[in-house]
Parts: structure tokens; sequence; C-alpha cells
């Protein structure tokens, strides 16, 4: 999942330096490689919402669809209370990754509804 060194240098920004307990900097260096790995599973969702986006757009689908959006919120929140996340903050963070979505969707749908230019 880690594109060359980017794992190792999130994972070593607080060893070595000076100051900072041994312990300290390796628990933040887990904190850091979990950090990275979020950031490229959150790259790949969003590739995968471009490709929903770009299918509604052609299906003439709204860009965004409510009743997903809550079964989504309810299952999430089953699957944080079942991992010792708070369930609210897995829909406020659910919450914001849909309305960019929405927003990515809106965005395509107008560049389909422009057509070909000549």
């Amino acid at each position: 999942m880690a594109h060359g060194n980017e794992a190792v240098v999130a994972a070593s920004a607080d060893l070595g330096v000076s100051g900072i307990p041994v312990e300290l900097a390796d628990a933040r260096a887990t904190i850091d490689n979990i950090d990275a790995a979020l950031v490229h599973i959150l790259a790949e969702r969003f590739r995968c919402t471009q490709r929903v986006g770009h299918i509604k757009a052609r299906l003439d689908l709204p860009p965004a669809d409510p009743a997903r959006e809550a079964r989504q919120v309810e299952r999430l929140r089953t699957l944080a209370a079942s991992s010792g996340l708070d369930p609210d903050f897995a829909e406020k963070f659910l919450g914001f990754m849909v309305r960019e979505v929405i927003r990515h969707h809106e965005d395509i749908k107008a560049e389909y509804n422009e057509g070909p230019r000549l």
C-alpha cells in the first residue's frame, strides 16, 4: 500500500529527535504509519467513488442517494461500535466524506450535461 519510502518517512518522523523518549517516538511512529495507510485507503476510496460518479452521470442518476447514505450510516455506526470506535465520530467522518463525494458527483454530472464541445 505504501509508495516508495513514504511509510518509512512517516514512521520515523520523531525517531531520533532530541528530547523525545523512545517509547513516545515508537507510539507516534505507529500512529504515523496508520495515518499513511488511511491516506492511501482514502485515495483508493475516492477513485472508486469517481467511477460511481461517472456511472451515475451516464445513467442520468442524481449525485446524492439519501437512502444509500442512511444505510451506510447505520452500517458504519454498528461497525464502529463493534470496533470500539465512537459511532457518533464514525457518522461525522462518513458525513464529511459523503459531502465531498456528492460534490465530486455534481461536478461530474455537470461535465456530462455540457456534452462534447465542437
